[in-house]
């Protein structure tokens, strides 16, 4: 019996995410505690393949404004000062879904007026959850239209009628 309860804690211990077929809760708890798996033959943190398929489990954290220690950018990143916050990364990932690739350089909005990626364009927590508002209200529109497979980036942009985008 002893040894039966020492494997099942290890086993929860062990929290491996697998980057394949992701499961966004473990996604989560792995950002908040900074220790999101390291491609071992890169070195660096590799996004999991989300899909439209995650989106609604993505958008219960995107009004989230827990400072994260890191968040796995794109490869050419801008460092632009504070930390990342979980619903902004969470919104960044949605935002790559919905594009097929990275939604951006790095995972932080601006205003849409931002002439470069420096903190002073950066959104506050308010503007952060009015976009998530954005957000929340684009994938319903689009979760209820049938064609979640066919989502037209061009038409269907989540940002439409704020005063924010991606950099």
């Amino acid at each position: 019996m002893l040894l039966a309860l020492a494997c099942a804690w290890v086993s929860c211990s062990d929290d491996v995410l697998d980057m394949e077929n992701p499961d966004v809760d473990l996604f989560v708890k792995q950002l908040k505690a900074g220790t999101l798996a390291v491609n071992e033959e890169t070195g660096t943190v590799v996004m999991p393949q989300f899909t439209t398929d995650d989106i609604e489990a993505l958008l219960y954290y995107a009004e989230d404004l827990t400072e994260i220690p890191s968040f796995p950018l794109a490869p050419v990143s801008y460092l632009a000062g504070g930390k990342p916050r979980l619903g902004e990364c969470v919104l960044w990932v949605i935002e790559s879904i919905r594009l097929g690739s990275n939604a951006s350089l790095g995972s932080r909005m601006v205003h849409k007026d931002a002439v470069n990626y420096e903190g002073i364009y950066f959104l506050s927590d308010d503007e952060l959850l009015d976009a998530a508002a954005h957000y929340r209200w684009w994938w319903n529109k689009t979760k209820h239209s049938g064609i979640l497979s066919v989502i037209d980036t061009a038409v269907d942009e989540p940002l439409a009628g704020s005063d924010y985008r991606w950099w």
